[in-house]
C-alpha cells in the first residue's frame, strides 16, 4: 500500500488549497492529534480561537480513516458546528485532500432516530390517534396543522431530516411522525425497513471515513447495549467543556403524574381496563404524594414514597407481561402501537426502579443517582417533576469512551485554574500524577479530593495547550468594578447601571452585555436604555440568531441577553468591542445537583465549591470572555462588574482560568481605552 504524507505536509497541502496561513498552533494541534492517534494515548487539546482547530483535528482523521479503513467519529455540542462540519469544512478539505489521499475521503451525519421520518408511524394512522385530549383546544390545532403538513413534505423530502423543513414545527407535532430507538420496530420487523430514512442515514455513516455526531448521540450509544453509532477506533470531542452536562441530560430520568397518566392511555387498548385504569391510579398517588413534597432534593425516600413507587413498578410489569411477546402475523399498524406502548411501559417501569434504588447506599457521596422534585412550567401551569440524575458520568465515560476507543478532546476552554485536572476529574481520567493538595495557595488548588484512580497503563492521557494567534495583553483589557458592591438578589444595583452607560457610551454602543438570568438582562436593557442614544437589543425580543445578525450590522447596536450568548456569539470585527458581564456567573445555589456533588467532593476530602460551583463560573467566564477576540485585528474590554473577581479568595483561581489579557480596576484607564477604540473605529 503507498505511504500516505504525514499529517503535517497534509495540513500544509490543505491551507494552501483553501487560502489559509500557516499558525504554529494549527500545526501543533495536528502533531498531537496524530500522535494520540498512533500511540492510542487520549489527549485533551486546548486550542484558542483563531487556532482553526477544525482543521487541525480532521486533517488527521481523515488520513487515519483512509490509511486504516476504520472510521473515525467527531463528535460536537451545537447544531451549528455540525452544520459548519459537513456543510463548509469536510467539502472543502475532502476536495483539497483527493490527490495526496489517493481518493477522494467521504462523511456523513449521524443524528438519533428520533430526528428522522418514521415511514410505518406516518401510513400507520397513529399520528392522529395521538393528537387527542392531551392538548388544549389551540395547541392541539396548531398540532394539527403541522402534522398535516409534515406529511405533505414527507413525500418530498429525500432525507427525512427533521433540520431539512422549510419551517419549523412544535416538538408535539414532529413526535407524530417520528420514533425513539426504542421505539422502533426493526428494518426487519417493518414494512417500510428498507426505505426507512433513519436506516439510510445509518447505512451512509457506516461506510464514511468520517462521522459527524453529537454529545448525545455518544451519551445514547454508551447506554443503550447496542451499537448506535457505526464500528469506529477513534473519536474526536470538539467542544468537549459541555460533555459533561450534555452526557448528564440524556442520562436524567423523570417520573410525573402525566408521565404516568399517558403510559396509562397509550396501553389502554393492549391490557384489560381494570389494569389501565390501576395504572392510572398509580399515577394519582404519585400526584398526591408530590402534592404534599417541597420541591427540593431527596436525601431520603419520602414518608409513603416507597409503597408508591413499588405499587407503580409492580402495575407496570404486571402490563408489561399482558401484552406478551410480538406476534408474527401482526400487521403493522398493530405492531407499532405495541412496540410504542411496550417502551414507554420500560421507560417508566426502570425509571421507578432507578429511583427506589437510588437510597440503598447509606453514605450520600457514594450514591450513584441523585434524586429531586422540581415544577416544570408548560402553558403557564407549575406541574411538579420527579428526576433523577447520575452523581456523577466518569465511571460511564472510563468504561465506554476510554476504555473501547482513543479520545480526543478539544475545546478553547478546558483549563480551569490553569490546568486540566478539574475536567479530566469529571470526565473519569486520573489527574496528571498528583491528588488533590489542599495546603497550596486556593488558585493552585485542583479542588478534586481524590475521586479517580492514579494514572495507569490502560488510560493514560496527556493535556495540550496549543495557545492562540491572538497576543491577549495588548489586544484587550479585563475590567473588574472592584469599587462597585457585590451583586444581590434585589435587582440590578443604580450604581452597577451607571457603570454599564459609562462604558457603553464611552465605547460607542458596541456592546454584548452577558447576564447571568433573562430577568437581569431585561431590567438592564429597560434601565440602560432610558440614558442612552445606542439601540439595545435583548434575548427574547426576536430569534436569537435574528438579534445577532442585527447586532453585527449595526457598530452603534448593543445586545443584552443570557446564556446562549455566552457561548453563541461570533461577531469579528468593529461592531464589538466590549463584553459586559453582570456577575460571576456561579450555578444556582439551590441546585439539588450541584449541592450534591458538591457535597460527594467534600466526602472525598476536596473542595466542593471550587470543584463545582467555580469551575462551572470558570468554564463559563472563559467562554463569555471568548467572545471580545474573533480575528486577529480586533481589539477590546471584557468588564466583569462583579468585584469578588478581585476581592474573593477564589477570584485568582477563576482569574487563571481567562486569557492573559491585561487587567486593571481603574474606570478612567478603560473609559479612555474604549474612547480612543470608537475614535479609531470611526475615522477608519
Amino acid at each position: 500500500m503507498t505511504q500516505l504524507p504525514p499529517v503535517t505536509t497534509l495540513l500544509e497541502s490543505a491551507v494552501s488549497a483553501l487560502g489559509g496561513a500557516h499558525r504554529d498552533g494549527q500545526v501543533r494541534m495536528a502533531s498531537a492529534v496524530s500522535t494520540a492517534i498512533d500511540t492510542g494515548e487520549h489527549l485533551a487539546v486546548q486550542a484558542g480561537t483563531g487556532t482553526g482547530k477544525s482543521l487541525a483535528y480532521l486533517v488527521p482523521a481523515l488520513r487515519h480513516a483512509v490509511d486504516s479503513g476504520t472510521t473515525v467519529v467527531v463528535s460536537t455540542a451545537t447544531i451549528a458546528l455540525q452544520r459548519q462540519l459537513i456543510e463548509r469544512d469536510l467539502p472543502r478539505l475532502a476536495k483539497a485532500l483527493t490527490k495526496p489521499l489517493g481518493r477522494a475521503p467521504t462523511f456523513a451525519i449521524l443524528k438519533g432516530r428520533s430526528n428522522y421520518v418514521c415511514l410505518n408511524k406516518v401510513h400507520s394512522g397513529e399520528a392522529e390517534e395521538q393528537t387527542d385530549e392531551l392538548f388544549d383546544a389551540f395547541t392541539m390545532s396548531r398540532v394539527g396543522r403541522e402534522v398535516v403538513r409534515l406529511r405533505e413534505w414527507v413525500s418530498d423530502t429525500e432525507s427525512g431530516d427533521r433540520d431539512e423543513l422549510p419551517l419549523a414545527v412544535l416538538d408535539r407535532s414532529w413526535k407524530q411522525i417520528s420514533v425513539s430507538a426504542r421505539e422502533c420496530l426493526g428494518a426487519t420487523n417493518c414494512t417500510y425497513g428498507t426505505d426507512c430514512f433513519a436506516e439510510l442515514a445509518r447505512a451512509e455513516a457506516g461506510s464514511a471515513d468520517v462521522v459527524v455526531t453529537n454529545h448525545a448521540m455518544l451519551a445514547i450509544d454508551a447506554m443503550s447495549g447496542f451499537n448506535v453509532l457505526p464500528e469506529h477506533d477513534v473519536v474526536i470531542v470538539d467542544e468537549a467543556h459541555e460533555l459533561v452536562d450534555r452526557i448528564t441530560s440524556v442520562a436524567t430520568a423523570e417520573i410525573s403524574p402525566g408521565t404516568v397518566a399517558g403510559v396509562a392511555r397509550r396501553c389502554g387498548k393492549l391490557i384489560d381496563e381494570e389494569l389501565a385504569d390501576d395504572i392510572a391510579g398509580a399515577g394519582e398517588l404519585v400526584a398526591q404524594l408530590l402534592d404534599v413534597t417541597p420541591p427540593g432534593r431527596w436525601t431520603r425516600l419520602p414518608d409513603g414514597a416507597a409503597e408508591t413507587f413499588a405499587g407503580l413498578r409492580d402495575r407496570l410489569w404486571r402490563a408489561r407481561s399482558a401484552i406478551g411477546p410480538a406476534r408474527g402475523n401482526a400487521d403493522p399498524d398493530g405492531a407499532a402501537a405495541r412496540s410504542a406502548a411496550i417502551t414507554a411501559l420500560d421507560d417508566l417501569h426502570d425509571n421507578a426502579v432507578r429511583l427506589l434504588g437510588a437510597f440503598d447506599e447509606p453514605d450520600e457521596s457514594k450514591r450513584r443517582d441523585v434524586v429531586w422534585t422540581a415544577e416544570d412550567l408548560v402553558r403557564d401551569e407549575r406541574r411538579p417533576v420527579i428526576r433523577i440524575a447520575p452523581l456523577s458520568v466518569g465511571g460511564l465515560l472510563r468504561s465506554s469512551l476510554f476504555n473501547e476507543t482513543t479520545a480526543i478532546l478539544t475545546s478553547a476552554t478546558l483549563t480551569i485554574g490553569g490546568t486540566f485536572d478539574s475536567l479530566a476529574a469529571n470526565w473519569g481520567l486520573p489527574i496528571s500524577g498528583r491528588g488533590a493538595d489542599t495546603t497550596a495557595p486556593l488558585s493552585d488548588l485542583t479542588a478534586t479530593g481524590t475521586p479517580v484512580p492514579a494514572d495507569g497503563d490502560t488510560f493514560r492521557w496527556q493535556g495540550v495547550d496549543v495557545g492562540s494567534p491572538f497576543n491577549y495583553r495588548t489586544s484587550a483589557i479585563l475590567y473588574v468594578a472592584a469599587h462597585l458592591d457585590p451583586p444581590g438578589r434585589a435587582g440590578i444595583a443604580p450604581a452597577t447601571i451607571d457603570e454599564m452607560v459609562d462604558l457603553i457610551e464611552s465605547a460607542g454602543g458596541r456592546t454584548l452585555g452577558l447576564f447571568s438570568s433573562i430577568r437581569a438582562a431585561k431590567e438592564a436593557a429597560a434601565l440602560v436604555r432610558e440614558r442612552i442614544d445606542h439601540p439595545v437589543l435583548c434575548q427574547g425580543e426576536n430569534a436569537t440568531g435574528t438579534l445577532i445578525s442585527q447586532f453585527a450590522a449595526d457598530e452603534s447596536t448593543c445586545l443584552f441577553g443570557t446564556l446562549s450568548l455566552w457561548q453563541g456569539v461570533d461577531v469579528p470585527g468593529p461592531s464589538l468591542s466590549l463584553v459586559l458581564i453582570d456577575r460571576v456567573p456561579f450555578p444556582r445555589p439551590d441546585d439539588p445537583l450541584l449541592i450534591a456533588r458538591q457535597a460527594a467532593v467534600a466526602a472525598r476530602g476536596g473542595n466542593g465549591f471550587l470543584a463545582v460551583a467555580a469551575n462551572h463560573a470558570a468554564l463559563l467566564l472563559a467562554q463569555g470572555a471568548g467572545r471580545l477576540l474573533r480575528a486577529t485585528d480586533d481589539r477590546g474590554v471584557v468588564a466583569v462588574l462583579d468585584p469578588r473577581l478581585v476581592t474573593a479568595r477564589y477570584g485568582g483561581y477563576l482569574r487563571a482560568s481567562l486569557p492573559p489579557f491585561w487587567q486593571t480596576s481603574d474606570p478612567a484607564v478603560v473609559r479612555a481605552a474604549l474612547t480612543r477604540l470608537h475614535t479609531s473605529a470611526s475615522n477608519a
